[in-house]
């Protein structure tokens, strides 16, 4: 219980973490022009941070004793969770409206509940549906949503999703027997990879190295974020279900429209208090959902 209590509070860290990275990130995609040189450099950032930790505490012990088949779960790892979403959603990013792209983005959970029932029976129970609907509704009532446009940038980000949820699958495969670390930093190094393969036969690699203080300095606070993130998440994921941790990472839609309404709009209006609340219910149903269903089953192990 208090491995999943602990997973829940750095899940809902996560999803506090993403919610500033989302409002930032808007600002620095301006600021880099590029987004996927932008989003390039930002992992490459956070693998080197990542990669430095596991050389601190020794990991390349862990590494050296990993299979072949758990070798072959990392390099997946990198290629659908490191890589090519990132790709997809910010370029789909700079085609769409912010609005739609979180909105797509936000139904991770639907994508991963179907495939975390018949690989880890994990079968989220009513509460928990009901709990994740509120949240899913609060971020359709603050966005202003005004209806898809079925363009190409959906599209990319819709794919996008869909290659995290089954990221989220193979890392809870993979976490079962090596460390969150490791994990980790393998999918941001070798995602780092394959994106600077991208934009090389792009073209676009002299952009790595003409960006100017403003422009760095956007670009590290970023990725210090998407580096407490990755950790958060991928710990939290370690000891808890994988449905739960989609779930508590939604609210970070909030938490971005709090900073919105904060510093671009300030104002905080009726509509947005709602959505407050109904985020917060949301959240709280989730939670005791899960806790009650865990504690449930340890009941009846001990019985």
């Amino acid at each position: 219980m208090k491995k999943l209590n602990y997973a829940i509070i750095l899940a809902l860290l996560a999803a506090l973490i993403s919610g500033i990275n989302n409002f930032l990130t808007k600002v620095a995609v301006n600021a880099v022009k590029d987004p996927l040189v932008f989003t390039t450099l930002k992992n490459i950032l956070v693998a080197v941070f990542l990669v430095s930790m596991a050389i601190t505490v020794k990991k390349w012990q862990e590494i050296k004793k990993l299979g072949k088949k758990q070798f072959l779960l990392l390099i997946l790892i990198g290629i659908i969770g490191g890589s090519l979403p990132f790709a997809l959603y910010f370029i789909g990013l700079s085609q769409t409206s912010a609005v739609n792209a979180s909105l797509i983005h936000k139904t991770l959970f639907f994508w991963i509940a179907i495939l975390a029932l018949p690989i880890f029976k994990e079968k989220p129970t009513r509460p928990q549906w009901l709990g994740v609907t509120l949240i899913f509704t609060a971020n359709l009532i603050i966005g202003g949503f005004k209806g898809f446009n079925y363009n190409q940038g959906e599209l990319m980000i819709f794919i996008a999703t869909i290659f995290w949820a089954g990221e989220n699958i193979v890392a809870k495969i993979a976490l079962r027997n090596i460390s969150s670390l490791t994990v980790a930093a393998s999918r941001m190094f070798l995602g780092s990879i394959i994106l600077l393969i991208i934009i090389f036969f792009q073209g676009k690699t002299g952009m790595l190295f003409s960006l100017n203080q403003s422009q760095w300095q956007i670009t590290v606070i970023t990725s210090v974020l998407l580096l407490g993130y990755v950790i958060c998440w991928y710990t939290a994921l370690k000891h808890a279900p994988v449905t739960l941790v989609a779930s508590l990472l939604l609210p970070a839609t909030l938490v971005t429209n709090v900073l919105s309404a904060i510093f671009v709009t300030h104002q905080l209006n009726w509509l947005q208090i709602m959505s407050l609340a109904i985020f917060v219910l949301g959240i709280g149903l989730t939670v005791i959902s899960v806790k009650r269903t865990s504690q449930a089953n340890q009941e009846l192990l001990h019985a």
